[in-house]
Formats: C-alpha cells, structure tokens, sequence
C-alpha cells in the first residue's frame, strides 16, 4: 500500500519510517547476513539489524499506544511530539542493539534523536533540521567507535550525510539525496576494504544503513526510491562465495574468540576509562549511549575480563557473550557438510537458566528470556532455525508473547519451516506439554495431544509487587508478596511461603494428580519442602515435582494438572 507523503518530519514519520525499516530489513536480512564478511564472519548482520530496529519500532509504538490511552480518559488532545517519538526510537534502539551493526546503527539513530530532540516543544522539523540530524548521526556514530575504518557503514554514513548537506529545505530533497550518497558510497567499499574485494561483496552494515535510508525516502515521499533495488550486494569482479571463502577471508585466524556485549549504567567518566580498558583487550570495540546509560560491544578473548571491567565501570546487565566457534571465522574456511533437517522439534521460550536446563534436556530448543526482557520475534525465528527442523512445536510460555510468537511463526512458515504455535502462558504448562510429546506421532496428532495437557495444567505464581496497585484481590503496597493464579492476583501476604500454601489450597481444591513447583533462585530455601509436606498431608493420591529454575523473576512457579 502507497504511503503518505510527510511533508515535515515529525512524530508521525519517525512511527512511519521505523515500520517501513523493520519490512524493508525484513525483506533484505538473508541478504545481508549472507555477505556478512567484516569485521566478523558470522552472517548476522542483516538479523542483528532487523532486532535492532525492532526494538525502535516497538518502543515507539509504545509512545503512540500510551497517548491514545490518555486521549480516551481526556488526559492528551494530541500524539507524541517529535521530541518524544525520536527520544523512544533512540532508546529502543539502544537497549535491542545486537552486534556490531546493530550498536551502530542504534548511535546513528541515537545522533539524530539528539538534533531533532533539542528542537524542544516544536511538533515539527524541515529539510534543515533532518539534515543537521544526519550530519550529527555519522558523527557520534564514528566517534562511538574506538578505531574506525573506512569502507564500513561508518564510511555510508558520512557519505549520506555530505550528500545531504547539499540538498534543499524539503525532507524530500534531504532523504534523497542522503540515500543517493550512501548508494554510491557502498558501491565504492569494495574498493576500500580488501576483504569485501576478494569476497566479491559490498559492506553488509553499510548495506543495511542504505535500506534504512530507503526507508526514509518513502516515508518522506510517499514511494520507494526510483532507483529500485539497493544495490547488488555482489560486485561485478567477485566470484567468492561468502558461505565458505569469505569466512577466511573475513577475518584473522587468530582474532578474538569471544563477542561480549551488555547494557551498563554508569557514569560518563567511568566509560571513559572502561573505553580504554577493554580496547586493550580486543577490537571491534563500539560504546554507544549516554545519560547514564550504555550499550558496549566488543570482540575478545578473555570474555570474563570484558564483563569485569563492565562491573568496575558501573551495573552491567543484559550480558550477552557469543563464542566465534567452530566453522565460522576464526577456522580454515573448509566447508562442513550441512546439517540434515530434523523431522521435527519443539522450541520453547523459558524464564530461567533452571528451566532452560530441563527443556534442553527433554530435547528442546530453547531461548532463555531473563525477567523483564522479553524476546522479540526476531529471536524467536533465530530458535526455529537453530531447531533446523521440518516441523517445529514453539511455546511461547508467556500470555504476553503470544502476538511476538504468532509473528514469528508466520515469518519461520514463510521459510518453509511448518511450525504450530501451543499458547503455553507459564513455563509449567510447557512442561506439560513437553511431557506427552512424541516425535514419531502424526504431527498433528502430537501438536493437539501437547495442546490439550497445557491446557489442563492450572498455572500460578509466587511474586514481589515493585509499587503499590490495584488488583483483583485489593490493594497491594511495594514489597507486599502476590499469588497470581491464571493471570491473576488472588491472594495479597506479608508472606512467601503462606502466601504460596493459600495459592497451592485454591488450585488443589478444585482437583489434581501431580503437582510442579519451580523454585526461583531468591525463593526462602524451605517453601519447597513446606509444600511438599502439605501435599502429602491435606491431599492424598496427588504427586509433587520441584524444579530450580534459577533466575526467572518470580519466587515460584505452581502447575496443577
């Protein structure tokens, strides 16, 4: 469908020009991954762009969801200002960053939220105020970087923005002529980096940050670019295949083994010195954020040391660390025979590393979703292909996830994978599922046998309210332990473990043969055996099973089937 031109760049075509970059990266991510070559590769970039920008478009869809809310109670007449629309952009950005790509990307973003920001209560900006945006986007973004190189999307960047320099006042005339400059400068970094010349391909990032800018040209238009494609990602001179070659040809032998990367509050000075720390320990190193707040990205050998220095500087979190393996870049470049498919499996999203030790060990591909980061869909079809299965089972085993699941599915169907989405809404009725699965039934035999023992499991948690709220179950006050039963608040205590006992009465009182309790890593030691003893006490015949599901938000976790 065409969309409307945007004659002033404002909070409407900051929601407008994320939503075009996330189906434009959608459509271009095997492409890119596939000439993924420098600095690492690892043939994620396209994916790690796609999270990257995810995250954008999802927080400021939150901005957008959160005025229509105020504007139905009367609270708001108008949507988010410009200010607040890049501010979210900016943030989501920063906090989904994946990769190096995708840190960059989120400081490019960042830069222009910067300039457009500082605007103050204006709902609007002209061809002058996007183009001093751009300008300040390649600036911070290089100056993120401890050793920048040319030929990268470092390189694009400074491209689209001299281009715009010379254009008119129109957000049209800016877009354009910032995508025709970037154009051109990634057709040239062939040129610029050896590498991307005897691989035979264009720079993956810088690839990527001109279908961003695509997207821009549309929203500001009303139309794609006329020019059509982006550009083919493999240059005329080249006839290296990226899928082997080029893993030898991406990177050293002996580079880092490790990519780390992690949010981190801290202050400005801290990263000062935390710059310079880890920049002795490896390379590919890009620090992006401010205020407080961080996104660091590094390649190394001595992982441990990378996330230490993080804890001196400040609070790491969202720690991600990444072996560069076998077969991927730091090898021979020898290709391995590929991985025959699997007739079928089942993925699972799980809250805890716990749990995620007992669905991998019941077969499962899982992705672990530490307590308040929920997965995008991204990551969701990253685990139905590391799955490399026919036919996948995916249990999203939270209520919230179930619009993130069905997109990945529809994108992982899309690749031919033929998936069932189970709408598990707690990691106990994944286990359910889990139990009665069996690979040699029908598929649909086996997806409506999972389907039905979820459903007959009865879920409950045990957690901590953060601040003081309604519930279905009264008032409750920051520090005030809930019993959630199906989602909702029943039972308000001072309590843990009798809190837990009144929760585990309700759920019983209705019947069940086998109960499963999931003991979060700050549960008081002895409620597990406390409620074992109950059981066998108040309630005869029934079973009772306790897992330790480590760091998974709640204190505990309760399934009744």
């Amino acid at each position: 469908m065409a969309q409307v031109p945007q004659r002033f760049f404002d909070a409407l075509a900051v929601r407008t020009w994320c939503g075009l970059s996330l189906r434009a990266l959608g459509r271009a991510r095997e492409e890119i991954d596939a000439i993924n070559v420098y600095p690492v590769a690892d043939g994620d970039t396209g994916t790690n762009l796609y999270l990257t920008v995810e995250s954008a478009a999802a927080a400021v869809e939150a901005v957008f969801a959160a005025h229509e809310v105020d504007a139905g109670a009367g609270d708001a007449e108008d949507g988010p200002s410009l200010a607040d629309a890049v501010g979210a952009m900016a943030h989501g950005a920063l906090i989904g960053a994946r990769g190096n790509s995708g840190t960059i990307l989120a400081q490019l973003l960042r830069g222009m939220a910067q300039v457009l920001s500082a605007r103050g209560d204006s709902p609007h900006t002209g061809g002058s105020g996007l183009r001093a945006a751009l300008r300040h986007a390649a600036e911070s973004a290089r100056n993120a970087v401890a050793r920048p190189v040319e030929g990268t999307v470092l390189t694009v960047a400074s491209a689209a923005a001299d281009a715009a320099d010379g254009a008119g006042d129109d957000c049209a005339e800016v877009a354009l002529a910032a995508y025709e400059g970037a154009r051109a400068a990634l057709a040239a970094t062939p040129g610029q980096l050896p590498v991307l010349e005897r691989a035979g391909v264009v720079d993956a990032g810088g690839h990527g940050l001109v279908t961003v800018l695509a997207a821009l040209v549309e929203t500001c238009t009303g139309r794609p670019p006329e020019t059509g494609a982006v550009l083919p990602a493999r240059v005329e001179h080249g006839d290296a295949d990226p899928a082997g070659e080029c893993a030898a040809a991406g990177a050293d032998e002996d580079g880092p083994a490790f990519e780390v990367i992690y949010l981190l509050e801290a202050e400005d000075a801290a990263v000062a010195r935390l710059r310079q720390r880890l920049d002795a320990l490896g390379d590919s190193l890009v620090v992006v954020g401010g205020d407080g707040l961080w996104n660091v990205h590094v390649h190394v050998d001595d992982a441990g040391a990378a996330v230490e220095a993080g804890v001196e500087a400040g609070r790491p979190y969202r720690i991600r660390i990444t072996h560069f393996g076998h077969g991927d870049v730091h090898t021979t470049g020898a290709e391995r025979p590929p991985r025959e498919r699997a007739q079928r499996a089942v993925v699972a999203v799980v809250p805890g590393e716990g749990l995620a030790e007992l669905y991998a060990g019941a077969g499962a591909t899982t992705l672990l979703a530490r307590p308040g980061e929920p997965p995008a869909s991204g990551e969701l079809v990253q685990a139905v292909r590391r799955a490399h299965a026919r036919e996948v089972v995916l249990l999203p085993n939270d209520a919230e996830l179930r619009h993130t699941a069905a997109a990945a599915a529809e994108q992982a169907r899309a690749e031919g994978v033929r998936v069932a989405l189970i709408p598990t809404r707690s990691a106990v009725q994944g286990i359910a599922a889990l139990a009665v699965h069996e690979a040699e039934r029908r598929f649909d035999e086996d997806v409506v046998a999972m389907t039905s023992a979820a459903g007959a499991t009865r879920h409950a948690e045990v957690t901590v309210a953060e601040r003081q709220s309604w519930t279905t179950a009264g008032i409750c006050q920051a520090g005030d332990v809930l019993g959630l039963i199906d989602g909702d608040v029943a039972v308000i205590g001072p309590d843990v473990s009798r809190v837990a006992a009144t929760v585990l009465d309700r759920m019983l009182s209705a019947g069940g043969e086998l109960v499963t309790l999931v003991l979060g890593e700050e549960a008081p030691q002895d409620v597990a055996d406390q409620l074992e003893a109950r059981v066998r006490e108040a309630y005869l015949a029934v079973d009772t099973v306790v897992y330790r599901g480590g760091r998974q938000g709640a204190l505990l976790l309760v399934g009744v089937e």
